[in-house]
Order: C-alpha cells, then structure tokens, then sequence
C-alpha cells in the first residue's frame, strides 16, 4: 500500500495534516478523489482520441479506396 502524505503544501507553504482541523482533513481527501478522477478522465479522453483516429483512418482509407 502506498505510504499516505503526513505534509500538505498550499502557496508554497506546508502543512502537518495530523495538525490540521478536521474540515481540512476532509478538503484534502476530496481534492485527492478528484485529483484521482481527473486523471482517470484524462485516461479515457486518451483513449477516446486513439479510437477517433483509428476511425477517422479507417473511413479515410475507405473512401479513398472506393473513389
């Protein structure tokens, strides 16, 4: 498992979170879960993108070889 963050930067400046209040605590696991989605959507886009391409040379290949 990996090893949970013990400091929290914010404006160059870091934190203890054990020291931080529980509403901060919160704050900081809701902008990990959305840091986490964030880079899942950026995956998929990704592969969305790929599949675009490979569509868009199939119907190129396709038209180009019927006229």
């Amino acid at each position: 498992m990996a090893e949970e963050m013990k400091t929290w930067t914010i404006d160059n400046k870091e934190y203890n979170i054990d020291e931080l209040s529980d509403e901060a605590k919160n704050h900081i696991v809701s902008l990990r879960i959305v840091d986490q989605e964030i880079t899942n959507l950026k995956q998929k886009l990704a592969i969305a993108q790929t599949a675009r391409n490979a569509y868009a040379k199939a119907l190129n290949e396709d038209i180009s070889d019927k006229h």
